[in-house]
């Protein structure tokens, strides 16, 4: 569907059960911008992520700012609310042991995007946490990550959008499976 229909169109459940989705989580702890929530929502329906998780003070649908971001695909991809990303964290390892947590931040910690190699099978789901527009993840949060992951800026600007940001680890991660 073009920009357009997926503002209008609200799916049926069988249209939903359709979806082949990857075993990603978009893991979203204090995003506030609903540019970003909603673009964030755009990427999920692209690569067919199994769902959004949205966390602390991140706005949630139905929201007419997220909804024009998104063009509608929240109505597409599945999600749900968490008070804050160390629980949705916590319960998504609780699903599934093998949970590779990947968390984008500039951290002395971090591995630079461009030598990043990720290999796991099809089958092992990974959460990618993003975090607040100034402050960043949750030092909880990235205390729980198996990695973290940071894209390297060469020009004035010390940060990308996140959804900008989501989407270079997002294929990256997609290249891996």
């Amino acid at each position: 569907m073009n920009a357009k229909q997926l503002r209008v169109t609200k799916p049926t459940e069988s249209e939903l059960e359709k979806i082949e989705r990857k075993p990603i989580y978009l893991v979203l702890d204090n995003v506030l911008d609903t540019y970003n929530i909603g673009s964030i929502f755009r990427l999920a329906d692209a690569v067919a992520a199994r769902e959004v998780i949205l966390c602390g003070g991140t706005e949630r649908p139905p929201s007419s700012r997220i909804h024009k971001a998104a063009v509608g695909t929240e109505e597409w991809v599945p999600w749900r609310y968490f008070d804050t990303a160390r629980e949705a964290i916590v319960e998504l390892r609780r699903v599934s042991h093998e949970l590779c947590v990947i968390a984008i931040e500039q951290d002395p910690r971090s591995t630079k995007i461009l030598s990043f190699k990720l290999q796991i099978s099809n089958l092992q789901p990974v959460a990618l946490v993003l975090g607040h527009e100034t402050e960043g993840i949750s030092k909880e949060v990235l205390d729980m990550a198996d990695v973290i992951v940071e894209i390297p800026m060469y020009g004035v600007n010390k940060s990308l959008n996140v959804h900008v940001a989501a989407a270079v680890v997002v294929y990256k991660i997609l290249e891996g499976m």
